[in-house]
């Protein structure tokens, strides 16, 4: 095929889901005429939000009509209920800033691996996300500096790709930096925290698998999904597209009230997972942001729904439930038994 022809193929492709993703519902009265909210409801919502609505279509299909309490609605309308500001919420509750090195997009809290915020940009703005107040405007375009500081620490083998959302870069800019960090000898593995393929599985095509397949480092996919509503075939099928050039998927959730707080919702959503190769890795208990008080379940009632899960479902089915605390040498593991 020529470079000519090559060329077009890998705009078409990037056209595909970059037009999907235009389809996202950004404003309120647009999403409530789609989801036919009676008047009251719409006098719940929280139109002027800083942290702006963003919701991809294919999500907003599956909410159920005539209500707001539907559990993927929930996670993305801002609601009057973010109003709420208790004192022990906070605009940076783990801290991203005090782990900044040399005011660069890496944060390292951890020994050995490293956090690189990739862009500010993500395909769905969940209303609980504990870094909507990253100050990410006073950053950097291009990685240079970052690949520096990860060149010349060889205390770290893994680098976590995170933002944002990675794969909300063009797949150039991606490959020019999953290169950059594969030709690092010290660097083992190379891991992505993403959403984006709940709102467009689509993102993971032939050209992104290309990109993967051509690296030496191991690659290690995480998923962020909270209820069994967001999953469908075409996930599954992405998830597989990369299980079979051999990158090992599993999934992070994250404990929300009216959400996934009951045991057979989450029973539902770690058995789906598990019934397609995915393991699922973490449930956080909720990092108290500002404005998401309204999601808090709390740790009392997470250890008796781990402790129930623990008699349901089999035990690689059970993800470690967690919490972060800033400082700490690793995630917090939140006993139940």
């Amino acid at each position: 095929m020529s470079d000519k022809n090559t060329k077009k193929r890998f705009t078409a492709v990037i056209s595909s889901w970059r037009q999907i993703q235009l389809q996202n519902f950004t404003s309120w009265d647009k999403l409530a005429s789609f989801l036919q909210w009676p008047e009251k409801d719409k006098e719940k919502v929280l139109k002027k939000a800083i942290f702006p609505l963003n919701l991809p279509f294919r999500l907003a299909q599956k909410a159920e009509t005539n209500t707001l309490q539907d559990p993927i609605l929930k996670q993305f309308l801002p609601s009057l209920e973010e109003l709420s500001s208790p004192s022990n919420f906070s605009l940076d509750p783990v801290q991203d800033k005090n782990f900044q090195k040399a005011g660069s997009k890496l944060l390292h809290k951890y020994r050995g691996r490293a956090l690189l915020v990739t862009t500010s940009a993500c395909v769905m703005n969940c209303r609980f996300c504990f870094r909507k107040n990253f100050a990410y405007e006073e950053l950097g375009k291009d990685f240079s500096k970052e690949i520096q500081i990860i060149q010349q620490d060889p205390s770290l083998k893994e680098i976590i790709l995170s933002g944002g959302d990675p794969l909300s870069l063009s797949d150039a800019s991606l490959e020019k930096l999953l290169q950059d960090l594969d030709n690092i000898p010290h660097i083992q593995r190379i891991r992505f925290h993403s959403r984006f393929p709940i709102g467009i599985p689509e993102r993971i095509d032939a050209s992104f698998l290309k990109i993967l397949s051509s690296l030496q480092k191991q690659v290690v996919f995480i998923l962020h999904v909270n209820h069994p509503k967001e999953l469908d075939n075409d996930i599954y099928q992405a998830m597989k597209s990369l299980q079979k050039i051999g990158i090992p998927v599993l999934t992070q959730s994250v404990l929300l009230q009216g959400v996934n707080d009951s045991a057979d919702t989450l029973q539902k959503l770690f058995e789906d997972l598990s019934d397609h190769g995915i393991i699922p890795y973490y449930l956080h208990q909720l990092d108290r942001v500002q404005g998401a008080a309204h999601f808090e379940v709390s740790e009392e009632t997470g250890k008796q729904l781990m402790k129930e899960l623990s008699t349901r479902i089999s035990g690689y089915s059970l993800p470690r439930y967690v919490k972060e605390e800033p400082g700490k040498p690793s995630k917090t593991s939140i006993s139940f038994l």
